[in-house]
């Protein structure tokens, strides 16, 4: 079955990364951020005897996830969940360990081209920004109820805003007048906010500030950080975990996670190297691997992906 319009970021490196240990008997692979399904889908095909476990906390998604999975039975377990649930997900499943975990962070196709999301700046739509619409919190709640220093700390923090402050005041202005519920008035107020100078430059001037949001009304920074070391510990010795980021400050996370378990931590102090204190990880690439120039082609919206992948160390303790 063929999802329209949906292409898989970095599919065929995806999958070279993910291939020795999805070729594992009954091997389990997790793919944490499933969406549409087309990563769990060529690793399906590929591999005869691996099951996935689909992490969403969109239910659109998982709904057409699950019809483009259904071919493979069984091999597919969805979840509608947040990524940061990993580990008691597992456990109800009574999965002691996994060979792989998947990460494809960010918005996705399909929210960002769903008007009725709110995700996009470059249309008129409400300001929802839910990635699960069965949460509360929006971004016209935001928008219209945090205080000109929350709204500042918002933008600043999660869309790297250099105007944040302006940004700010010219929403609190506004919505003095009456509530913003309209996308394209919040990006026109973005644009007429930040100087003339740097709109020339960058993209859309709207851009940092929707991003800003869009983590905040998800708390998408606070789940990564409590996922990452979660599904390092699930792994299996040998197992591998690649990751997908669209943005400095998820890059960022997924950087330091990563380099950090697969340091030796012995205090420097020491004259000999600790067993407990050995690297759990092992890189797998070389900083953070770009998608070539004919993929960014074919697929525009790979063009800020960065893919890191490691891999568990064979005397690594824990889950196995």
């Amino acid at each position: 079955m063929s999802t329209p319009g949906h292409v898989p970021v970095l599919l065929s490196r995806v999958s070279e990364l993910l291939a020795p240990v999805a070729a594992r008997p009954a091997a389990v692979v997790v793919d944490a951020t499933i969406g549409l399904g087309g990563h769990a889908q060529a690793l399906l095909a590929a591999h005869p005897q691996l099951w996935i476990v689909g992490l969403d906390r969109d239910p659109a998604a998982l709904r057409i996830s699950a019809d483009r999975l259904a071919p493979y039975g069984d091999r597919v377990h969805l979840v509608h969940t947040r990524f940061d649930a990993l580990t008691e997900v597992l456990s109800e499943a009574d999965i002691q360990g996994v060979d792989g975990v998947l990460f494809d962070l960010g918005v996705s196709s399909m929210q960002l081209d769903d008007a009725g999301r709110g995700f996009s700046y470059s249309r008129d739509t409400g300001l929802d920004m839910r990635m699960d619409r069965t949460a509360t919190l929006t971004a016209e709640q935001v928008v219209n109820t945090y205080s000109r220093a929350e709204l500042t700390r918002v933008l600043r923090a999660y869309g790297e805003e250099r105007f944040a402050s302006r940004v700010a005041a010219a929403i609190v202005r506004e919505r003095d007048r009456g509530p913003i519920t309209s996308s394209a008035v919040l990006a026109e107020l973005v644009r007429t906010a930040i100087p003339a100078a740097t709109r020339r430059t960058g993209g859309h001037p709207a851009k940092r500030t929707f991003q800003g949001l869009r983590i905040e009304v998800n708390g998408e920074l606070a789940a990564l950080e409590a996922a990452l070391p979660a599904a390092i510990e699930a792994l299996r010795p040998g197992g591998r975990l690649v990751a997908i980021s669209y943005h400095s400050l998820e890059d960022r996370i997924v950087k330091l996670a990563l380099v950090s378990a697969a340091q030796d931590s012995t205090p420097l102090d020491l004259p000999v190297l600790l067993p407990q204190a050995r690297p759990r990880l092992r890189m797998l690439t070389r900083g953070a691997e770009l998608p070539t120039a004919q993929e960014i082609d074919v697929n525009p919206r790979s063009a800020s992906a960065k893919l890191r992948a490691v891999e568990r160390a064979e005397s690594a303790q824990g889950a196995a």
